[in-house]
């Protein structure tokens, strides 16, 4: 029987590698060795990967992968969730047959990934799953999770707030607005005219993008909208001052706005993620998973994520 010190043989493992950067065409499922724990890390035996936009933004380009310290061959997926399945030396707080969720930067599609648990950010990260959190939910946590929590932080939202949340049915849209909610704000969601039910169903008032937004906004909030969050470039930046909202009530995550916080999941607080998942546990917030893919079908599971119309997160299943 395997104690937590002993290395095994190095065996075969599926993992989704890329030999150049690009689209979803470059993405190649591989048997590569598997990884093997070192001092102060565990290896995880994967069973569910969520996907972000994150994951082929960055892999674009050769420039933008650069800036995330990416060169090819590289592998891609950020969320994972699993369970523990080696243990290196030193490491406390974490046993064999853990289950557990987090980041592992460009390479959590994969059969392994190995993380330390002491790391804090979404690149190299370990949290134990909760009892009452399945490893699908548990892997979409981790990016838009962080980053919706630090968004929510930038503008501190209350039961005296009305947040414009532009974008509101993409990954990072499904837990902002109901934060924003559980933090006792009204919700006005951007999204288009067909998601307007999905938008209700998460606690956002639906309002349909495009020509005209501010004047639909005025309409339903004739008393004003007090802060905003953009989730997809900058349009929402720019309605919420022609609504009045000071810049410093309003916050970025995909894009630079001189005078608007930019979040990211790096600004995340410290337990940030815990928090959300024990709201998940509580029934107070539900990840709507739109689709499941097996890790043979990465291209086609990239191709709906990056279209961006998808309600919800795509996992791949392992």
């Amino acid at each position: 029987m395997q104690t937590e010190n002993e290395q095994p043989l190095a065996a075969a493992s599926r993992a989704v590698r890329m030999d150049s950067f690009g689209g979803p065409e470059v993405l190649d499922v591989r048997e590569v060795l598997e990884p093997q724990a070192g001092p102060g890390q565990v290896r995880v035996r994967v069973t569910a990967a969520g996907l972000n936009p994150m994951d082929w933004f960055m892999t674009a380009d050769a420039d933008t992968a650069a800036r995330f310290g990416l060169t090819p061959p590289v592998g891609f997926g950020t969320d994972y969730a699993g369970a523990v399945d080696q243990v290196g030396d030193g490491v406390s707080g974490f046993a064999l047959g853990d289950r557990v969720f987090g980041g592992a930067l460009s390479r959590a599609v994969a059969d392994h990934v190995v993380v330390a648990p002491s790391g804090e950010t979404a690149a190299n990260e370990t949290h134990h799953t909760p009892d009452g959190v399945d490893d699908r939910t548990a892997a979409t946590l981790t990016i838009a999770g962080r980053t919706a929590s630090a968004a929510l932080d930038a503008v501190n939202p209350g039961p005296d707030d009305t947040v414009l949340i532009g974008g509101a049915g993409g990954g990072v849209g499904v837990f902002a607005v109901q934060l924003a909610r559980i933090s006792g704000a009204r919700v006005i969601g951007t999204g288009s005219a067909a998601s307007a039910d999905y938008l209700r169903g998460l606690g956002a008032e639906p309002v349909t993008y495009g020509d005209g937004l501010a004047e639909r906004v005025r309409a339903l909030a004739p008393d004003g909208v007090t802060a905003a969050i953009d989730l997809h470039g900058t349009d929402t930046v720019h309605i919420a001052r022609e609504l009045g909202v000071p810049d410093s009530r309003i916050c970025t995550i995909a894009a630079q706005v001189d005078g608007v916080v930019a979040a990211n999941g790096a600004n995340a607080a410290p337990g940030a993620l815990e928090e959300i998942a024990d709201l998940v546990v509580a029934g107070r917030l539900r990840v709507p998973v739109a689709a499941t893919f097996p890790i043979e079908q990465i291209r086609a599971a990239v191709e709906l994520q990056a279209g961006r119309h998808v309600k919800g997160k795509v996992v791949i299943d392992l």
